[in-house]
């Protein structure tokens, strides 16, 4: 039940309109995201993935699954470590993550993620630590691919 009521959200996001304050553009990146374990701050193994859009802000990726190990990408006081290939550099980055959807096998609108059995959407709003002036500085070049 969770998961329609986000993904009718979702549709109502998109015929509304787009109200983010950081514009979003479409781009797909590799991106590899892991638990940050606020104990020890090293993380556990991750997952690999890519990105479906990006801002200075956020990023939405996409993921073949939610669980690393016995534990959840998503949740409350979860901190992901994320480092997202650039073309000329990687960045690492933190985040929470702010929702999550199922993706179907085959998205009608192109926007799968081309992995069989569809995989997961995760918004992760970035925290201020890590390479973010990296990724503001791609975002600034990518002026003319605003979703």
């Amino acid at each position: 039940m969770p998961e329609l009521i986000r993904t009718i959200a979702s549709r109502l996001r998109e015929m509304v309109g787009n109200r983010r304050r950081a514009p979003r553009h479409r781009v797909r990146l590799p991106v590899f995201v892991s638990l940050l374990d606020p104990a020890t701050g090293v993380p556990p193994a991750g997952v690999a993935g890519h990105t479906r859009d990006a801002s200075e802000s956020g990023l939405a990726v996409v993921l073949p699954v939610i669980r690393v190990g016995d534990r959840y990408l998503v949740g409350d006081e979860v901190t992901l470590r994320l480092t997202l290939k650039l073309p000329h550099a990687s960045a690492r980055l933190y985040g929470t993550p702010v929702r999550y959807e199922r993706l179907e096998d085959e998205q009608p609108d192109g926007a799968g993620d081309g992995q069989a059995g569809g995989g997961f959407l995760v918004g992760i709003r970035l925290n201020e630590d890590g390479d973010r002036a990296l990724l503001a500085d791609y975002m600034k070049g990518m002026k003319g691919s605003r979703q």
